[in-house]
C-alpha cells in the first residue's frame, strides 16, 4: 500500500499503525492528522479515494473529505459552546424558553445542557421520519417537539444519534432568528473560515461535492490483534431487537440515509454528515485546547474545562455499554477509549473520529471511507491512537 504524507521525527509509530491498518484490518482508503500544541506533526493518506476502489482506483488525495458520521457532534457541539461564550445561549435554562412548542409532553423542564449531555430522554421519534424529512428542520422541529421522553429528563442519560442534531438546529434557528444563519453556516462562518478555510462542512457546498470520495460498508477481518471482533451478547441483542431504545434511536431515520446522495451530502445534519479531511478534523480540535499556527483559537480556557466536565456516566440505555459524556462530547472510557483520562471529542459509527487531549496538546482527526459496524471504538482508530501513545512514551517532540 502507498502511503503518502509526513510525520514528524519520533511519530513513526503512527505511520506504522497507518500501514498495519491497510494490511491487516481491511482499511480501504483514509487519512489520519496529529497536532501537537498547534502544530501538524502527522499528516497521512493512502488507499482509494472511493471505498470500492478496485472498480474506482483513484488515489486518495492530499484534499480527500469524507463523510463522519456521529464525529459531526463533536464540531456541531463546539458550536453550541461558542454560542454560550458569547452570552446567546443559556446551557442552564429549559429548552422551551427558547423554542415553547417543545415544553409539549412534560419536556417543559429539559434543560439546554440535558441535550448537550444525552440525558433528555428523547433519543426516539414514534414515527420516523424519512432521509427528505430529516433533511427538513420544519419536519425535525415538529417531530422532536411532539415526543414523549422515555425517561424523566435530566435522571439519565442514554445517546440521540439523529435527534442530538435536530434539538441543536431548532436552538440555533431560534438564537440566530428569522433569516438568521442555520447550523451548518453557522459553522462555516464561525469555525471553519477561522481556521483557515478548513475543509469540513455540515451541509457540503455543491461546488465542492467533487473533493469527497464514496463510502460504504465493509467486512472486518475476523480477529483484530489476535482478539476475535465480536459484540457484547447484550449490545448485539439490543441491535437485533427493533422495539429497544437502540433500534428505535438509530431508525429514528427510516430507511437509513445514503451518505453518498447528494442531496442528503448538501444537507445540514448536525449529529451525522458533517464531511471533513482528518487535517481539519484535527486542526479543529487543536483551536479548541490552544492556539494554531500561533493565532487561531475557538474557545476560552473557561469553555474547554466546562466542556469536559463529566455530565452523564454509567450504564447507557441507548448503547447498553458504559458511557462518559461532558457537554456535547464523549469522555475517554472503556467504550470510548481516546488519548488519556483527560481526552475528550467523538467517534463516528463505523470508524471517524476526533478527539484533544489538552495535558498533552494532541489533537486527532481520523477518517475512512470503509465504514464498520462499530459505533465508539473501531479497531482502525484504536490503533492509530495507540500509534501516538506510543510516541509520546517514547519522547516525540511536538
Amino acid at each position: 500500500m502507498n502511503v503518502n504524507g509526513t510525520v514528524a521525527e519520533g511519530y513513526e509509530p503512527v505511520r506504522d499503525a497507518f500501514v498495519r491498518n491497510f494490511a491487516e484490518l481491511g482499511e480501504r482508503g483514509a487519512a489520519v492528522a496529529v497536532y501537537r500544541d498547534g502544530r501538524k506533526v502527522v499528516d497521512l493518506w493512502g488507499g482509494t479515494r472511493d471505498v470500492d476502489g478496485t472498480e474506482r482506483p483513484e488515489p486518495w488525495e492530499r484534499d480527500t473529505a469524507h463523510v463522519m458520521h456521529s464525529a459531526t457532534k463533536g464540531v456541531a457541539s463546539a458550536a453550541a459552546l461558542m454560542l454560550a461564550e458569547r452570552g446567546e445561549l443559556d446551557l442552564d435554562a429549559p429548552v422551551a424558553a427558547y423554542w415553547p412548542e417543545f415544553k409539549a409532553h412534560g419536556k417543559e423542564r429539559l434543560l439546554v445542557r440535558h441535550v448537550l449531555a444525552h440525558r433528555g430522554g428523547v433519543p426516539v421519534v414514534d414515527r420516523p421520519l424519512t432521509p427528505a424529512e430529516a433533511s427538513d428542520p420544519d419536519r425535525t422541529a415538529a417531530a422532536i417537539a411532539a415526543q414523549a421522553p422515555l425517561w424523566e429528563p435530566g435522571t439519565d442519560h442514554g445517546y440521540h444519534p439523529h435527534t442530538y442534531g435536530w434539538m441543536l438546529t431548532e436552538l440555533f434557528r431560534r438564537v440566530e432568528g428569522t433569516g438568521g444563519r442555520g447550523i451548518g453556516e453557522w459553522i462555516d462562518t464561525e469555525i471553519s473560515r477561522p481556521l483557515g478555510d478548513v475543509d469540513l462542512w455540515v451541509g457540503l457546498p455543491p461546488q465542492q461535492a467533487h473533493r469527497v470520495g464514496r463510502s460504504g460498508p465493509v467486512r472486518p477481518p475476523e480477529t483484530a490483534g489476535g482478539l476475535r471482533m465480536r459484540a457484547k451478547r447484550s449490545v448485539a441483542e439490543a441491535y437485533a431487537n427493533p422495539d429497544s431504545v437502540t433500534s428505535r434511536a438509530f431508525a429514528a431515520i427510516t430507511p437509513p440515509p445514503d451518505d453518498n446522495d447528494p442531496a442528503y451530502r448538501a444537507a445540514a445534519h448536525p449529529s451525522s454528515n458533517g464531511i471533513a479531511t482528518a487535517d481539519a478534523l484535527a486542526r479543529f480540535y487543536a483551536a479548541l485546547i490552544g492556539d494554531v499556527d500561533g493565532g487561531v483559537r475557538l474557545w476560552t480556557p473557561a469553555t474547554l474545562a466546562a466542556a469536559r466536565c463529566e455530565e452523564s456516566a454509567g450504564p447507557d440505555r441507548t448503547l447498553v455499554v458504559s458511557t462518559r459524556f461532558g457537554l456535547g462530547f464523549m469522555l475517554h472510557g472503556p467504550a470510548s477509549p481516546l488519548l488519556f483520562p483527560g481526552s475528550f471529542g467523538h467517534p463516528g459509527r463505523g470508524g471517524p473520529l476526533g478527539f484533544a487531549d489538552p495535558e498533552s496538546g494532541i489533537a486527532f482527526g481520523y477518517v475512512t471511507n470503509g465504514f464498520r459496524k462499530t459505533v465508539t471504538a473501531d479497531p482502525r482508530a484504536q490503533a492509530l491512537v495507540r500509534g501516538v501513545r506510543a510516541s509520546l512514551e517514547t519522547g516525540a517532540g511536538g
